[in-house]
C-alpha cells in the first residue's frame, strides 16, 4: 500500500469526522506494515468549487483521489445520510473514474441505526457508482465517541482487528501490481461503535 487519502465531506474543517478517518487510515496503515503517503482533503476547504465544473483546484483533488490506493472517505450524517458537500464532489467522477481504488465509507452519527444506514445504504453505493470497491466494509462512528480520541481508538482497533487478513491482502494486492481486490463477499458488515444517547442530526 503506497498512498492512502483521507476525504472528509463535512462542512466544517478540522472536524471530529476528519479526526475519525484520519485515525483509520493511520491504524490501518500501521496493522498493514506499511509506510503509505498519506494526504487529508478537506472538502470544507474547497466549498462551492466541488460544484463548478472545471474548477482546476476541484479536479486536482479528485485526480488525487483517483490515483490513491485506498481512500478513507468520510461524512457526518444529516438527516440518515451524507453531506451534500461530499455528494457534489463525487458527482465530478464518471461511472469508472474510481476503477482500482479500494475505499472505506466512514460515517458519524448520533444513533448506532443512523450510522448503519448512511454507511451501507447511502454511501457505499455512492462510491460503487464511480467504479470504487469496498472490500474491508464501512465504519460507523458514534459522535459521542468521535469525540472522546480514546473511545475512538478503542472502536478503530476492534474494527481493524477483525479485518486484520483483509487489509494484509489489500496492502499485498496494491503493492505488488497498484490494483485492489474486487472481491468483497468476505467483508464485514458495517461496524458501529456501541449505542449511546444523541441527538438524531449532529454536526460531527
Amino acid at each position: 500500500m503506497r498512498s492512502i487519502v483521507v476525504l472528509s465531506g463535512n462542512p466544517r474543517a478540522g472536524s471530529k469526522t476528519t479526526a475519525t478517518a484520519t485515525a483509520l487510515a493511520d491504524a490501518i496503515a500501521e496493522a498493514a506494515g506499511t509506510t503509505p503517503e498519506t494526504t487529508v482533503i478537506e472538502l470544507a476547504e474547497l466549498g462551492g468549487k466541488v460544484l463548478e465544473w472545471g474548477d482546476t483546484d476541484a479536479a486536482a483533488q479528485r485526480e488525487l483521489v483517483a490515483s490513491a490506493d485506498l481512500v478513507v472517505v468520510a461524512t457526518p450524517s444529516y438527516k440518515g445520510s451524507y453531506t451534500g458537500l461530499l455528494k457534489g464532489f463525487i458527482d465530478g467522477y464518471g461511472p469508472t473514474s474510481l476503477a482500482g481504488v479500494a475505499a472505506i465509507p466512514v460515517t458519524v452519527a448520533g444513533s448506532p441505526a443512523h450510522a448503519h444506514v448512511t454507511g451501507e445504504f447511502h454511501l457505499t453505493p455512492l462510491l460503487h457508482e464511480v467504479g470504487a470497491s469496498t472490500p474491508l466494509g464501512a465504519l460507523g462512528m458514534l459522535e459521542a465517541h468521535a469525540a472522546d480520541p480514546e473511545a475512538r481508538d478503542q472502536a478503530i482497533a476492534q474494527w481493524v482487528g477483525e479485518r486484520m487478513p483483509l487489509i494484509h491482502a489489500l496492502a499485498a494486492a496494491t503493492t505488488a501490481t497498484g490494483g485492489t481486490p474486487a472481491d468483497e463477499a468476505s467483508a464485514p458488515a458495517t461496524a458501529t461503535t456501541p449505542a449511546a444517547p444523541a441527538a438524531e442530526e449532529v454536526h460531527a
